[in-house]
C-alpha cells in the first residue's frame, strides 16, 4: 500500500496538485452542484467539494457537534434511497448477470452469472465489514480509517438510536446505515463488471481473490478519494473552511464533479477489466473461431434492467428526493436515449446496419457517460454527452479495441471505460451555467452557487480521471500477478474448450 501511495504521490505532483474543491447540492434545492471551496470526509464536518458530483460523499455524523437540535430524516428522502438501492440491486443481479451472459458462449453462460452473482454477493459482505470505513470516514487524502469497522457505531441497540448522514444541504440527514447500504450495491456493481473483460477463461478462485485484493486496494481508496467529505453542516464559518477541506479525499479537494461514479465505478473498474484481459491472455481460438453471442435476447433483458436500475444508481446518488434527483433523472433517461440513437446511426454508417447487440450497447454508452453528469449538467448538457458517448462507444468496442490487442471478451474498456472519460471530462463542461448547468457550490458556508471557468473545470476532470487510471492499473495489476503467483488465473485450455459451466461448476446452462 505505501508504494502504491508513494506512485500516486508521484503521478500527482505531475499532474499539479491543487486544493480547490467543489460541492453538491447546497441549502437550496436547486440542482446538485459541488462546492469549489471544500472538501471533506464523508461521516463528519462537511467542507468545500466539487460541483454536484460526489453524489456518495455523504458525512456520517460525527465531526462537528452542534447544540441545536439534531435534524431529523425525512421519510420521503429514506423512502427514495431504500428503494434507490433496491434499483441498484436489480442492475446487478439479474441486470449485468444477464447482459452479460447472453454475450458469452452456451458454455461459459453459468460461469458469467456465477461470477457476476457471487462477485456482488462477496464485495457486499467485505463493504459491511471494512469497506465502508476505509471509504467514508476520515483518514487521510487517500483512504479512510477503521472507525466504521463492522459498522460499528451505525446503530445503538441499547439506546435504539441510529447514526445520521448528512446529504448535500444544510440540516438535511438520511439515516447512515441507508447510505451504507446504497453505496455497497455501488462497490458490488463495480467489481461485477470487471468479469466481463476476462470472462470464458478465468478461474473463480481467481476472480474472487483477485476482487477481494483489487477492491481494498483500488476501489475503497478511490470512493474515499472523489466522495468523502465533512458535509455540508461542517461549514459554520469562513475560519473552519480551510481545516474542513483538508480532511476531504483528495479528488474531492481538487473539485473533480462526480456525481453518481464516473471515475470511482466506470473507469476505475474499466481499467482493471483492460490489465486483466493483457494478463489473463487471450481465449484459446480467439480471433480464429467463431464466438458469438449465444443469446442477444437475454442481452437485451440485462440492458434494459441495467436502464430502469440505473435511475436509481443516478438518481439515488442526489441523496435526498429533491430538485437535484429529479434532474440526474430526467438526464439519465435522455441521455441513454441519445446514446441508443447514435450508436444505431453509427453502426448503420459502418456496417450498413443497425444491430439489436449495438442498441443495447449504446444503451450502456449512455448510461455510463451520464453517472458522472447526472446531476451536475443540464437537459441540453445531457442530450450532448448521450450523443457524443453512442458514437465513442462504438469506436472503443471497434476501433479502439483493434489497436488496444487485448481479448476484452465484453468489451468493458471500449464502453465503460471510453464513455465513462468522455462523461468525465464533458461534465466539466456542461456544469457550466453558461451553458445550461446547475453550476457547483462556490462557498459551502452560505451555500452561494457559481460557475469555474471551463478550462479549468475540464482540466480538474482530467487529473482525476487520470489519477484513476494510473492507480486502478496498477493496483490491478499486482493484484492479477499475486493471484497467478498463487492460484493461477486461468482454467486449463481443455477446460476451457469443454466450458466453464460443466468444468468449474458441473451444470450447464441448457439441457439438450
Amino acid at each position: 500500500m505505501k508504494q502504491l501511495l508513494a506512485i500516486c504521490a508521484l503521478g500527482l505532483a505531475a499532474l499539479g496538485f491543487n486544493g480547490a474543491a467543489s460541492a453538491q447540492d447546497a441549502a437550496s434545492a436547486a440542482a446538485a452542484a459541488p462546492a469549489a471551496e471544500a472538501s471533506a470526509p464523508m461521516p463528519a464536518a462537511p467542507t468545500a467539494a466539487p460541483a454536484p458530483a460526489a453524489a456518495a460523499a455523504v458525512a456520517a455524523p460525527a465531526a462537528p457537534a452542534s447544540a441545536a437540535a439534531a435534524p431529523v430524516p425525512n421519510k420521503g428522502d429514506v423512502s427514495w434511497m431504500m428503494v434507490s438501492t433496491l434499483l441498484v440491486i436489480m442492475m446487478s443481479i439479474p441486470g449485468l448477470a444477464l447482459f452479460y451472459g447472453g454475450l458469452v458462449r452456451s458454455k461459459n453462460m453459468l460461469s458469467v452469472l456465477m461470477q457476476v452473482f457471487v462477485t456482488f454477493s462477496l464485495i457486499s459482505v467485505l463493504w459491511f465489514v471494512y469497506g465502508y470505513s476505509l471509504a467514508f470516514t476520515e483518514g487521510n487524502a487517500f483512504i479512510g480509517g477503521l472507525d466504521r469497522l463492522f459498522l460499528k457505531g451505525v446503530f445503538d441497540p441499547v439506546k435504539g438510536e441510529f447514526a445520521m448522514a448528512a446529504t448535500f444541504s444544510k440540516g438535511v440527514v438520511i439515516p447512515e446505515i441507508v447510505f451504507v447500504v446504497f453505496q455497497a450495491t455501488f462497490a458490488a456493481i463495480t467489481c461485477g463488471l470487471i468479469v466481463g473483460a476476462f470472462a470464458e477463461r478465468a478461474k473463480f478462485s481467481a476472480v474472487l481473490l483477485f476482487m477481494v485484493i483489487w477492491f481494498t486496494f483500488s476501489y475503497a481508496p478511490i470512493a474515499h478519494m472523489v466522495w468523502f467529505w465533512m458535509g455540508p453542516d461542517a461549514y459554520t464559518g469562513k475560519e473552519v473552511v480551510d481545516a474542513m477541506n483538508a480532511k476531504a479525499g483528495l479528488i474531492w479537494q481538487w473539485g473533480a464533479l462526480d456525481f453518481a461514479g464516473g471515475t470511482v465505478v466506470h473507469i476505475n473498474a474499466a481499467v482493471a477489466g483492460l490489465v486483466g484481459a493483457y494478463m489473463v491472455g487471450k481465449r484459446v481460438g480467439y480471433g480464429r473461431e467463431a464466438m458469438a453471442p449465444h443469446s442477444l435476447t437475454l442481452t437485451m433483458v440485462g440492458a434494459s434492467l441495467l436502464w430502469v436500475g440505473w435511475f436509481g444508481f443516478n438518481a439515488g446518488s442526489a441523496l435526498e428526493a429533491g430538485n437535484s434527483a429529479a434532474l440526474a433523472f430526467l438526464n439519465t433517461f435522455s441521455a441513454t436515449a441519445c446514446a441508443v440513437l447514435a450508436w444505431c446511426v453509427g453502426e448503420s454508417l459502418m456496417k450498413g446496419k443497425a444491430s439489436m447487440l449495438g442498441a443495447a450497447s449504446g444503451a450502456v454508452a449512455g448510461l455510463v457517460a451520464i453517472t458522472p453528469a447526472a446531476g451536475n449538467v443540464g437537459i441540453v448538457g445531457a442530450l450532448v454527452i448521450g450523443l457524443v458517448a453512442g458514437f465513442a462507444g462504438l469506436w472503443g468496442v471497434n476501433g479502439l479495441k483493434r489497436l488496444l490487442g487485448a481479448d476484452d471478451s465484453l468489451d468493458v474498456f471500449g464502453v465503460h471505460g471510453v464513455c465513462g472519460i468522455v462523461g468525465a471530462l464533458l461534465t466539466g463542461v456542461f456544469n457550466n451555467q453558461a451553458l445550461g448547468g446547475p453550476g457547483l457550490v462556490t462557498d459551502w458556508v452560505s451555500a452561494a452557487v457559481g460557475s469555474n471557468g471551463i478550462g479549468a473545470q475540464v482540466w480538474i476532470q482530467a487529473k482525476a480521471v487520470l489519477l484513476t487510471v494510473v492507480w486502478s492499473a496498477v493496483v490491478a495489476a499486482i493484484a492479477y500477478k499475486i493471484v497467478d503467483l498463487t492460484i493461477g488465473l486461468r482454467v486449463a485450455e481443455d477446460e476451457e474448450r469443454e466450458g466453464l459451466d460443466i468444468s468449474s461448476h458441473g451444470e450447464t446452462a441448457y439441457n439438450k
